[in-house]
């Protein structure tokens, strides 16, 4: 992991979430959510947070690339430390809890989950509308 990074694997990765083609999306969320359990590669990953939000909310609902944005949120979230990046996404993941199928439910719930349990981001998930 410390070898792709240092190489500038992650930008490269990165730059594919940008990418037209929905599975080239997903082959790269899949392996920055690999990468993402190294504290020094999240400190790059993390730059892509919107763009991971984004990608969960455009996809289709229910598809391999809203759960592999899902799956990297889960990762990311751990620790508090990026929960105000994904704060604008709580309606989005409200909705996705409500209408998603259970992989999906359980992906959202994970993600949840980790940001109920920084206190800052209790007034935001209450007061989300769906």
């Amino acid at each position: 992991q410390d070898i792709i990074r240092n190489l500038g694997g992650l930008s490269i990765i990165g730059g594919m979430l940008s990418d037209c083609s929905p599975k080239v999306k997903e082959k790269a969320l899949n392996a920055l959510n690999n990468l993402s359990m190294n504290i020094k590669n999240q400190e790059e990953i993390q730059v892509y947070i919107t763009q991971v939000c984004r990608n969960v909310e455009s996809a289709p609902l229910n598809s391999d690339l809203q759960l592999a944005g899902l799956r990297l949120l889960t990762n990311m979230s751990v620790t508090s430390d990026y929960h105000h990046k994904v704060v604008n996404s709580v309606p989005c993941f409200l909705h996705l809890l409500s209408e998603g199928t259970e992989r999906t439910q359980i992906q959202v719930l994970k993600v949840l989950v980790n940001l109920s349990a920084n206190p800052a981001m209790t007034r935001h998930l209450l007061r989300a509308q769906v």
